[in-house]
């Protein structure tokens, strides 16, 4: 576990640029020094102070509001001041410099935050909660992050751990009892119970993965020919003239992000060059990135003339699955949807989804019009039932790659642990498996922690945060 360095710190913030209000937040034992330095007493606590905010020479550098709230009962259990300013660059930056000259240093990014987790003011899915409040891309995404805030993950994880704690105090007796005629596992329905906290702890990751969905969202490249409606299909999710639509083939050369909200579900969306032989270098550097960025995604929307359809070999050899092995084909096939796009130029052919088998894998069919923006409701639905996303939050908090790996683990040593009892596996080996599950959960609330997780954690945080 981290130790909490003893010096003063202190960091802008609010944003940089300009604004109404800037903040300087300073934490740690020389905040009565720095407080009566600059505004000539050491505030109320949690009380609001007009003051002016003076320089060495007793010049004014700004006027603002002072706030102090003194630890245990602040957000880092230390004593913490606030110099509520005006939000312009040079002022903000006058009095910082002024706040370091009297001994505290630049915080770390997210020390403020790590601070509190190591005093024990939230515990580390809090902390990460609070970087996830900030990022949320959705409104969605902000209820999860907030539920995860005040505790509610927390509180799941830690009700699952005295679960396992109770199932341990019984194996751990009955390896002390085992000279004796006494079956303590039958006894303490051992088995029962850990079937039961198999069941919390797969409610508990369903959740998560769902929370996971609105912070990471999924990964959806758009790939196919040239002049396939590959740009039509990315201004029609988007929702606006993102990408250029021409009936010039070639128009698209580079990779095109954008970041899309489809009902709640972060989409990260690529449009390609179109995906053809040619002998000018530029284009042949877009197909070269298209491939590349295809091996990435989550999700492959391989846009098709759907008056092309009758020969889906001859679609599909644009994905290029003849020089791949079998399985990382078969991978590609996986993660692909066809979209059979311009149904608006087919009189009486309406929206529709349709399945196609090829090389052993079912594809799924989507005969939509990405300009005049006919079935796009069902690729939407594709897209959200591909990944398991509900627009049911109910109970959802946000998580990340670290829980679910956790979870994962937890699951899979506690679902030995049931084995062994069904088997009648040695007592040590069930007490060691519940054990492990108990060590997975408590990584998940910073129990069980280490100084690289912790670090790797909180430099993705704001400054000051």
């Amino acid at each position: 576990m981290s130790q909490i360095d003893n010096d003063t710190i202190c960091a802008i913030a609010t944003p940089p640029g300009r604004s109404g209000v800037g903040i300087i937040r300073i934490s740690g034992d020389g905040v009565a020094a720095v407080a009566s330095a600059i505004i000539g007493k050491l505030p109320e606590p949690r009380f609001a102070h007009y003051s002016n905010f003076r320089d060495a020479d007793g010049s004014i550098i700004d006027q603002g509001l002072a706030l102090f709230f003194p630890g245990p009962n602040s957000f880092t259990g230390e004593d913490v001041l606030e110099l509520q300013g005006h939000g312009g660059a040079q002022v903000l930056t006058a009095l910082l410099n002024r706040v370091q000259s009297l001994g505290p240093r630049l915080a770390r990014a997210g020390e403020f935050s790590e601070r509190a987790f190591l005093n024990n003011k939230i515990d580390l899915l809090q902390a990460e909660a609070i970087a996830d409040l900030i990022d949320a891309s959705s409104e969605q995404a902000r209820r999860s992050a907030m539920r995860t805030l005040q505790g509610e993950f927390s509180r799941q994880i830690h009700s699952l751990v005295a679960a396992i704690t109770a199932i341990r105090v019984n194996v751990e007796a009955a390896i002390d009892f085992s000279d004796e005629d006494i079956d303590v596992m039958s006894d303490t329905g051992v088995g029962t119970a850990i079937q039961d906290s198999l069941a919390a702890l797969q409610t508990i990751f369903e959740r998560a993965e769902q929370g996971a969905l609105l912070k990471e969202g999924i990964n959806v490249v758009i790939a196919g020919q040239p002049n396939a409606g590959k740009s039509s299909l990315l201004n029609t999710l988007s929702g606006q003239d993102s990408a250029i639509v021409t009936e010039i083939a070639g128009t698209t050369r580079d990779l095109l992000r954008q970041e899309i909200n489809l009902n709640g579900l972060p989409i990260h969306v690529t449009d390609t060059a179109g995906l053809r032989d040619s002998d000018d270098p530029v284009e042949q550097e877009g197909v070269r990135r298209a491939r590349a960025a295809m091996t990435q995604a989550d999700q492959i929307l391989l846009v098709v003339d759907s008056n092309q359809t009758e020969n889906w070999a001859e679609q599909l050899s644009v994905l290029a699955l003849d020089e791949l092995s079998d399985e990382n084909a078969k991978s590609v096939l996986r993660r692909t949807t066809l979209i059979a796009n311009k149904i608006d130029l087919r009189p009486g052919v309406e929206p529709h989804m349709q399945s196609t088998d090829y090389q052993g894998v079912t594809l799924s069919v989507i005969h939509l019009s990405a300009q005049q923006q006919l079935g796009i409701e069902l690729l939407i639905s594709r897209l959200q039932d591909l990944v398991g996303f509900t627009a049911n939050e109910e109970g959802v908090f946000v998580a990340r790659k670290r829980h679910l790996d956790a979870l994962a683990s937890a699951h899979n040593y506690l679902n030995t642990a049931a084995g062994g009892v069904s088997n009648h596996a040695p007592l040590e080996l069930i007490a060691e498996d519940l054990r492990l599950t108990q060590r997975e959960l408590g990584q998940i609330t910073g129990e069980v922690s280490s100084d690289d997780l912790l670090g790797e954690i909180f430099s993705n945080f704001c400054v000051g945060k």
